[in-house]
């Protein structure tokens, strides 16, 4: 609810734009059994989309993010031309949003991928047809940044938050975003919370 982010996200998608997901990202410490790993270069738009603007990300770090930590890497400009044309698989295969090797390689050649450096506590907006890919950590500390995105107002998907019951005066108390969400005791959202889903388990398409 980041008033700057909001700004942002009204502007291109329409006024109040939806909040309905909110996740955390954590890049873990390598050990010995696991070095450091990272994601194929892919789309979160692993599904028929549209080719302008309905969602962005607004990634907020709580540490800060480093190439050597596992800043996320980015590919600009892939929004433009990103879809089920440059993928390897659609949503619910093993592959899905993965960029082909050879279209990535072709990009790579125009511009290629950059990892910033984003202090901590700051904003990171990204349309969520970028191409991007999770780097592996190679520090001891945890990188954990948040994740949540803002869907178009007119865009059906039919996701819902679940936060605690003590949030809802200050979720209430903004105009900003339409907040879609389930009500559950503290309790309850303290105890649920680590078994969220991931990765393609999230479906951000629309539904009729």
């Amino acid at each position: 609810m980041n008033p700057l982010a909001t700004q942002i996200t009204t502007n291109t998608l329409g006024p109040r734009p939806k909040w309905t997901f909110c996740s955390g990202n954590s890049a873990m410490p390598p050990t010995a059994e696991h070095p450091p790993m990272s994601q194929p270069v892919h789309s979160d738009a692993d599904f028929a989309h549209p080719t302008h603007p309905f969602a962005y990300v607004v990634n907020v770090p709580l540490i800060t993010m480093t190439p050597e930590n596992g800043s996320t890497e980015v590919w600009l400009g892939t929004h433009t031309d990103s879809g089920l044309h440059v993928q390897e698989g659609m949503h619910g295969e093993r592959a899905s949003g993965r960029i082909m090797a050879e279209v990535l390689e072709q990009r790579r050649a125009v511009r290629p991928p950059c990892q910033p450096t984003v202090p901590k506590g700051a904003i990171v907006l990204r349309d969520l047809r970028l191409w991007h890919a999770g780097i592996g950590n190679q520090t001891g500390d945890v990188r954990v940044m948040l994740a949540m995105i803002h869907f178009a107002p007119w865009y059906r998907n039919p996701m819902r938050l679940e936060l605690a019951e003590d949030l809802k005066p200050i979720v209430e108390g903004q105009a900003a975003l339409d907040v879609l969400v389930d009500w559950v005791t503290k309790e309850q959202a303290l105890e649920r919370y680590l078994n969220r889903g991931f990765g393609n388990a999230y479906d951000f398409g629309q539904r009729a």
